[in-house]
């Protein structure tokens, strides 16, 4: 579940990893989606774990930040 904050308003989440190769993958992944969709979400990560904020330009989350935060976690259970 993505969870949503605000000052300022975005949606946030952590993904967490047993191999640190799984991480690369899905980073991958997500570079390709940015792409795909024009976002680019502020992105850390470590040895065992990936975070995303999306920062929203609405009062509430759009149909294009849903579809690609629902995508990321496609690519996350893929793994």
């Amino acid at each position: 579940m993505w969870n949503e904050r605000e000052s300022p308003l975005r949606i946030e989440k952590k993904f967490e990893f047993e191999q640190y190769s799984k991480i690369s993958k899905f980073m991958g992944k997500i570079e390709k989606l940015c792409k795909e969709r024009d976002i680019y979400p502020n992105i850390s990560f470590g040895k065992n774990f990936v975070s995303l904020s999306i920062f929203l330009d609405n009062k509430e989350i759009s149909d294009k930040e849903k579809g690609f935060s629902k995508d990321i976690d496609e690519f996350y259970l893929e793994d």
